[in-house]
């Protein structure tokens, strides 16, 4: 019988491998923060508040970039709109729990959360302790990158000569294996394809334009050729 307690070190035991996976995000966004024009304990606590790893890039991207706060409001919005999708997934799974718990969880979701809590809900829909797994997936994963960012910070601050050692690059990297491997349908390739292009022809525009546009244009297409393809699937039907 699943209690609580051993529901929340299931769902940060799954989610381990997730947080080995984040761990050199965290360090680079700290080392990237204390070189920045952002105080030391600005880093720790854009990670504690936002607590949303790209955005935090661009963020401090922007930041040295001396935008205004109101376009890195924008910006961060419009890139995680994402999770205003993922939300509406997991609705179904949460909406008998009192708002204290949906709130809680909706905050600390992030993408490995989710892509671990659709796997969980899957294969046991009726768990009667899915809310402490979320929890524990969700909690382990905001430490980790609390715990990482410092790490990243002070390591930053002790060799300030680090954020010229290309470790954004990494960032980059690392995310074309997260994506690349999705692309397995014709609206995530071709919303990837169409963000891609925008973002490159917008590469030059300043604050970051060229991105945002990017994110919209990529959603739209994807959102587009989902709603035609299942169209075309019901009328076969």
């Amino acid at each position: 019988m699943h209690t609580p307690r051993s529901a929340l070190l299931e769902g940060a035991r799954d989610t381990l491998p997730m947080l080995v996976g984040a761990a050199p995000f965290g360090v680079i966004f700290g080392t990237l923060a204390a070189g920045s024009a952002m105080q030391l304990w600005h880093g720790s606590l854009m990670s504690a508040t936002v607590y949303a790893g790209s955005s935090q890039f661009i963020a401090v991207g922007l930041v040295a970039g001396h935008a205004s706060l109101l376009l890195i409001w924008l910006t961060t919005f419009v890139v995680n709109l994402r999770h205003a999708l993922y939300s509406a997934t997991l609705l179904p799974h949460v909406a008998h729990l009192p708002l204290r718990w949906r709130a809680g969880l909706g905050a600390l979701l992030t993408d490995e959360t989710f892509a671990v809590m659709v796997g969980h809900y899957r294969l046991h829909p009726q768990h009667s302790q899915s809310h402490w797994y979320f929890l524990g997936s969700a909690g382990s994963m905001y430490l980790n990158w609390q715990s990482w960012t410092l790490l990243g910070v002070l390591f930053g601050a002790a060799f300030p000569a680090l954020q010229q050692w290309g470790l954004d690059f990494a960032m980059v990297v690392t995310f074309i294996g997260i994506v690349v491997p999705q692309l397995k349908q014709r609206p995530q390739l071709l919303a990837a394809l169409t963000a891609g292009a925008v973002a490159l022809l917008g590469r030059h525009w300043p604050y970051k334009g060229g991105l945002m546009l990017a994110i919209l244009a990529g959603v739209t297409v994807g959102v587009w050729v989902h709603a035609r393809t299942s169209t075309v699937v019901q009328e076969a039907a």
